[in-house]
């Protein structure tokens, strides 16, 4: 699994195929599955998560350090294993039980430590007992395939990444847009003039030699002070702590829309897709086709790194208490390969998360059958209803002409 995952070009053969998709009812059988995971609930990656100025408020103290996985989010991602390992053992992927046998399952990790330990928190739990290791790059190494753009590579025009991005839009109109919870994040923030007026402050995108651009101003705020109180809410603290008392579950829903946002301007625009998800595209699709690769093969990182891979393909979805294409804690953007009797083979896109409340509250989900699970269209190869989805060489050929335009 390590070779293949630092490979950056996958060689497919098949040319597109134009067969008609199997008809509803065709019994598929489950052959492979792929998952790109965020790592699970962590602490603010700083002690103040947002500059000093935007609020007078103390920061909640939560038990490990910034940045790293606490127990509350390895125990959330031990029963999304376990509900995988139900879901796949239901379709005759795996046994229910036991461990699988060499070769069936690959785990590959970020560098970063919170995303290693949620990669072994999973192993822990999908395969108790079996020491599943998980392949990731020390610390202090480069990590080419979660974090391409981290050495600012000179080939990589930030320019043309800011210019590429603009065409979704315009951050200052998305700020008036937005202006009534930027307003309610005032109030939660204590933000008050004149020494903190985010509704009146410009939201702007700035160009970052070799680098992605980033969202500057009120909408940059929001979006950490918006994922921040998402982390309070789930990691269980008192209704006090989340966002000081000033904001209920429902209210984090509508404020997560500034990290759909942030998502849209920094990470979903074709160029920036093209370079942040391109090695993780790759690794997987080549996890998903050749014919020696796991049967369940997962790559643990970032929310960043699904926004990378979404954007690449254009794929969206909606999790329950979630705004569109937010990324939960341990949720998946996922690829299953299927066949058909008569040897076809076809690729479904899906999303797997819990909901706010069934992380907050760590109930079980295996014993439901699975946790939140729907089917992803993928534009230009197959829509969700359909029963077999996309055909493997056109599914290739599609993720091949993503990394090979612009």
């Amino acid at each position: 699994m390590r070779q293949a995952t630092r490979r950056w070009l996958v060689t497919i053969a098949a040319a597109l195929a134009f067969a008609p998709l199997p008809a509803a009812g065709s019994e598929l059988t489950l052959e492979r599955v792929v998952m790109l995971m965020r790592h699970g609930i962590r602490p603010p990656t700083q002690l103040q998560p947002i500059p000093p100025e935007y609020s007078p408020r103390p920061w909640p103290k939560w038990k490990v350090g910034p940045g790293l996985l606490t127990g509350h989010g390895a125990k959330g991602v031990a029963l999304l294993a376990a509900a995988d390992r139900a879901e796949f053992a239901r379709r005759g992927l795996l046994a229910a039980s036991g461990c699988p046998a060499p070769g069936q399952l690959a785990i590959v990790a970020s560098k970063v430590p919170r995303a290693i330990a949620t990669a072994e928190a999973w192993a822990g739990s999908f395969a108790p007992r079996c020491g599943i290791a998980v392949d990731h790059p020390a610390k202090d190494e480069p990590d080419a395939l979660f974090h391409p753009l981290e050495a600012k590579p000179a080939w990589f025009d930030g320019a043309q990444a800011r210019t590429d991005a603009l065409e979704s839009g315009d951050p200052a109109s998305e700020a008036r847009r937005l202006d009534p919870e930027i307003r309610r994040l005032e109030t939660i923030l204590d933000c008050n003039p004149p020494q903190c007026d985010l509704e009146h402050q410009a939201s702007t995108l700035a160009a970052r030699p070799h680098d992605r651009p980033a969202l500057k101003g009120p909408l940059n705020v929001a979006a950490t002070a918006s994922e921040t109180f998402l982390l309070e809410y789930l990691e269980n603290k008192p209704m006090a702590e989340v966002g000081w008392g000033q904001v209920d579950r429902a209210g984090i829903e509508r404020l997560l829309v500034f990290t759909a946002v942030k998502f849209r301007f920094e990470d979903r625009p074709p160029y920036i897709a093209k370079a942040a998800a391109g090695p993780l595209a790759n690794a997987m699709l080549e996890a998903l086709t050749e014919t020696e690769t796991a049967r369940v093969a997962v790559f643990a990182g970032h929310d960043t790194n699904i926004a990378d891979l979404a954007g690449l393909l254009d794929l969206h979805w909606r999790v329950p208490t979630y705004p569109h294409d937010t990324v939960p804690p341990g949720s998946v953007l996922g690829f299953e390969l299927l066949s058909d009797r008569g040897g076809g083979r076809f690729v479904r896109a899906f999303y797997r998360s819990q909901d706010m409340d069934q992380l907050r509250n760590l109930e079980p989900l295996a014993s439901k059958g699975s946790a939140h699970r729907s089917y992803v269209d993928i534009p230009g190869c197959g829509r969700a209803g359909e029963p077999a989805g996309c055909r493997l060489d056109a599914f290739a050929k599609l993720v091949r002409a993503k990394l090979q335009s612009h």
